[in-house]
């Protein structure tokens, strides 16, 4: 049996309508008598979505336990033994649970898939596992629940369902996608129109990656090298020569000129490596069509002409950009150069514009700067080898050892010049064997002393020697630069791997790259400057070192970045071969400002939607926990002053009980949300001093029943440093919470003991427990778990205490207790001064914390 077919629907967020989609294509498979059936599909409460399973044979699923409570997954042994021809399975990232046959819902199609299967499935853009960094930058939100890319990848149809970010808030509003009580919140976070414009964007550019590779594929199975138009691909030649930068332009004007315009920049290099390049061209040239939205791309071939077109049939390129030869008129002789061979091979598939520019006709020339780079102390040396050099040899020769005879004489002469070579390079090298000639000549060939060669062989010898002489000067000179080229290259490529590498670490600190950059380079100050338009002054954004520059033009070297962002660097002036090197530090800097911008921005929109989050969960308290103390006060006051009814002292007992009860709990409701709201606008001020815990504990007990709680509080334990008051506060709040959770006949334990420089207290209840992801949750405000009873306090408690211990610089955990239940475990700091700490005593297991509960009745006083 053939492997199954899997098709997926991607979207760029919930509610664009993936699995309605989905369910409209079962329904057309249907009606063309093909056997689906639905393994897996959620409609999430949303009414269209839930009406498209109508008429749909779905296969039971499977139910799973899992820390007391029941969940339901796709039954895949139900779905293979059925075997249809087509299984709906949503949400492809969607993490199954403990006890599933799979880790992962995408490994269970997996399984379908190879059962010969067809699979239709759907999953969001920002589920695929290589944005996630990307997708968590935009929304603030780290996806959990991932897909790897090849999954997706590896479909036999990927369909885009595409929605306009307002198309698919006005949904929102109108209640298709969510419950009214989640609406606002949902609107005002992760579904804002640039969360959902950006998220779109992704999706969009991720399917076009993908109908590329199929294009890619299809015309690869099939042989086809003549280029499909679908899109305009511009390939620009550089040869590293000052065109280049001409012809960039020229490229990204025409692709500008289409919708989806692509420019791709190639240098073909020779595999010797041996042809002279400018490498400091080179990488400002890359610089520039990476700043313009292209790629640059570097390829390895003896034939350039032949290499450019085989790159850019294989790019399915739509047009080649080159430039005018700077060869002269003579030099034509040799062949008809790179441009007219592209232009007559490239065929009818492919557009190539030769461009005009200012270095046209003008000659090749020497590569630029080549004894520069070998410093002044060299070069004086060579040509003190390459000049005076031989005339000390010839006058070594002419004086001490006359009969050595031509051939040894001329070998001498040319050591001279290989010396010269490595020293100072071509030019002494050059001057070596003009030098060494001449004194061949006057003082070593006959006639004597005269500028003249009476023997044919003596003038066959002069000229080997010149010949042999400026050969291996050529090449020693050669192999001279580049094993300094390759020193070089070797520093730049530790300092961007060191940039590339605090990418992967995380690492994106401005000021950290910019005191970097000013160590590598000594100077005396780096600073990055913005402006909001070309008409606007420059400001600085950041900025390391001493008396940084205000503007560009008045650096020392001055590299931008865009049309209005320039790094600027104060010190000294640096060679030009330095800013391929400046141009990754410039973009990472960039990048690094955006980063800390974003992180800025998705930290307000983060504390505003906490804010909007608190303020509607503090109306729902208001409307219905605060209200129903109230509403027991008010019925039996009312009963109380009522005169048509005689109430025993029994019944005027309970009434006064309930009463007080009622009173008791709004007390405690209304100081957890004022303890609440101190939290959110930073007035809690600890005030910290030696306590010993024995003595606040039993203090914080005041709250909860007789008989609930066991206490194991060692009298030896060190004295702690905290905040009497909001310690008192934080344990009656654990405690309460526990007590409220614990079955009947099952105390609280609450233990202590020390360990190192800490002072470790456990509240230990045998309740139903925490699931493992809902640990964090019961420490956020409002928050009550499924089971949590109503009335039962407006899910604060925990929150309370959590805040408080941060405030004293301790730190509250759950964990699960052994056996079942769960444990606090409050982490206490010591007085520095206490006495030594006994072995660890610990009282029980794991943390509990459903949801916080009301606070202690007597509160003792603490600075707020």
């Amino acid at each position: 049996m053939g492997r199954g077919r899997l098709r997926i629907y991607l979207g760029a967020a919930p509610g664009v309508g993936k699995t309605y989609a989905m369910l409209s294509e079962a329904h057309r498979r249907i009606e063309r008598g093909t056997d689906v059936v639905v393994g897996f599909v959620e409609h999430h409460g949303r009414p269209r979505t839930e009406v498209m399973l109508h008429g749909l044979e779905t296969v039971p699923r499977r139910a799973l336990e899992h820390r007391g409570a029941t969940f339901t997954e796709m039954d895949v042994d139900a779905v293979l033994e059925r075997a249809p021809a087509v299984a709906l399975v949503d949400e492809l990232a969607h993490t199954n649970v403990p006890g599933s046959r799979n880790a992962k819902r995408w490994q269970d199609v997996e399984e379908l898939l190879r059962a010969g299967i067809d699979v239709v499935s759907t999953v969001n853009i920002q589920h695929l596992e290589s944005l996630g960094d990307v997708v968590e930058s935009i929304t603030g939100v780290r996806q959990r629940e991932t897909v790897p890319d090849e999954v997706v990848r590896r479909a036999d149809q990927i369909e885009l369902v595409d929605m306009s970010p307002q198309a698919l808030r006005r949904r929102m509003a109108h209640g298709n996608i969510y419950r009214p009580d989640r609406m606002d919140a949902a609107l005002s976070n992760y579904f804002r129109p640039g969360n959902l414009t950006a998220l779109r964007e992704l999706a969009l550019l991720w399917t076009a990656d993908r109908v590329d590779e199929y294009l890619r594929q299809y015309r690869g199975e099939h042989g086809i090298r003549t280029t499909w138009q679908a899109r305009e691909r511009i390939v620009v030649g550089l040869t590293g020569g000052p065109e280049g930068r001409t012809l960039i332009r020229r490229a990204a004007r025409l692709a500008e000129k289409g919708a989806g315009g692509e420019v791709l920049a190639v240098h073909i290099a020779a595999s010797d490596g041996l042809k002279a390049v400018s490498p400091e061209e080179l990488a400002v040239q890359r610089t520039l069509v990476e700043g313009l939205g292209g790629t640059f791309h570097h390829v390895i071939g003896e034939d350039v002409p032949s290499a450019l077109l085989d790159f850019a049939r294989g790019v399915n390129a739509t047009q080649i950009v080159l430039g005018v030869s700077r060869r002269r008129a003579w030099q034509y002789v040799l062949g008809p150069g790179v441009s007219a061979t592209v232009a007559r091979e490239s065929g009818p598939d492919l557009d190539v514009h030769i461009v005009t520019h200012d270095a046209a006709a003008k000659g090749r020339g020497l590569p630029i700067a080549r004894g520069a780079r070998l410093g002044r102390a060299r070069i004086v040396g060579g040509w003190l080898v390459g000049v005076l050099g031989p005339a000390l040899l010839g006058l070594l020769l002419k004086t001490v050892v006359p009969d050595l005879g031509l051939a040894n004489d001329m070998l001498l002469f040319l050591t001279l010049t290989v010396a010269a070579a490595l020293f100072g390079g071509m030019l002494p090298a050059l001057a070596s064997a003009a030098v060494g000639c001449l004194l061949l000549n006057y003082f070593f060939t006959t006639p004597f002393h005269r500028f003249t060669v009476s023997d044919p062989k003596n003038i066959v010898a002069i000229v080997i020697f010149v010949g042999v002489a400026v050969s291996v000067a050529s090449v020693v000179d050669l192999a001279a630069r580049r094993t300094h080229q390759a020193a070089r290259l070797r520093a730049e490529s530790e300092i961007l791997s060191f940039l590339a590498g605090s990418i992967l670490r995380g690492e994106n600190s401005l000021d950290a790259l910019l005191e970097r950059l000013r160590e590598t380079f000594a100077m005396d100050s780096v600073a990055l400057l913005e402006r909001d338009s070309e008409v606007e002054p420059w400001s600085c954004a950041a900025a390391v070192g001493g008396r940084p520059v205000g503007r560009p033009e008045d650096a020392d070297v001055d590299i931008p970045v865009g049309d209005n962002l320039a790094l600027v660097l104060s010190g000294r002036a640096l060679r030009a071969e330095d800013r391929r090197v400046l141009g990754a530090f410039a973009a990472q800097a960039a990048v690094a400002l955006d980063r800390q911008r974003l992180v800025g921005q998705a930290q307000e929109a983060r504390e505003l939607a906490e804010s909007d989050r608190f303020r509607t969960a503090l109306l729902a308290a208001v409307s219905h926990d605060l209200r129903t103390p109230l509403a027991g006060i008010k019925a039996s006051v009312t009963s109380l002053r009522s005169h048509d009814v005689t109430w025993s002292e029994t019944d005027r007992e309970a009434l006064l009980e309930g009463i007080e009860e009622g009173a008791d709990r709004l007390a405690a409701l209304i100081g957890n949300l004022l303890d609440m709201s101190r939290l959110n606008t930073g007035t809690v001020v600890p005030m910290i001093r030696e306590t010993d815990l024995d003595e606040v504990v039993p203090m914080a007990l005041s709250g909860v029943p007789e008989g609930s709680v066991e206490l194991d509080i060692p009298e030896t334990l060190p004295m702690v440093a905290v905040d009497r008051g909001l310690l008192e506060r934080i344990v009656a709040n654990i405690v309460e919470n526990a007590v409220k959770y614990s079955p009947a006949g099952c105390p609280v334990l609450v233990s202590a003991g020390s360990l190192h420089d800490r002072v470790v207290l456990r509240v230990v209840d045998r309740g139903p427990g925490v699931p493992d992801t809902a640990k964090e949750h019961i420490f956020e405000p409002f928050q009550r778990l499924g089971d949590a009873p109503r009335g039962a306090g407006v899910g604060l408690g925990l929150a309370v205490a959590r805040g408080f211990t941060e405030a004293i610089r301790a730190t509250l955990t759950a964990e699960d207790t052994p056996g079942g239940g769960l444990t606090m475990v409050l982490t206490l700091p010591r007085t520095a001064a206490g006495p030594p700490a006994p072995p660890a005593e610990r009282g029980g297991g794991g943390p509990h914390g459903r949801e916080p509960g009301k606070g202690p009745r007597n509160r003792t006083s603490t600075e707020l």
